[in-house]
């Protein structure tokens, strides 16, 4: 997830032959470093959920250390957040364990 420097927004992924986080308000760009991030929907029960896919994308991804993996109780995971309910609910947190690959979700 990145914050938009000059209007404060949080941006989007474009993704084409130059992915780039890109503000939606101000149309400020900022060009993606590190690797590729590659999401795609499933659809489970009716309701869409965003797959962060493993691979050379977890290199943009941001690190926390203030989780336990449920799995295999590592304490360094990936983390991004994406509004899995209605608008007026607070954002779904995912978290993808950096030593086995589990991923988990805790809602706010």
């Amino acid at each position: 997830m990145e914050i938009c420097p000059k209007c404060g927004k949080i941006m989007t992924l474009r993704k084409s032959s130059k992915p780039a986080w890109v503000c939606t308000r101000c149309g400020y760009e900022k060009p993606l470093q590190g690797g590729i991030v590659y999401t795609k929907v499933r659809k489970r029960g009716g309701v869409a959920v965003t797959v962060i896919e493993r691979g050379e994308e977890e290199k943009v991804l941001p690190v926390t250390t203030d989780v336990v993996c449920p799995k295999c109780g590592a304490r360094e995971a990936y983390y991004w957040s994406i509004q899995t309910r209605s608008a007026d609910e607070p954002m779904t947190q995912f978290f993808r364990c950096k030593k086995c690959g589990h991923t988990w979700r805790e809602y706010a």
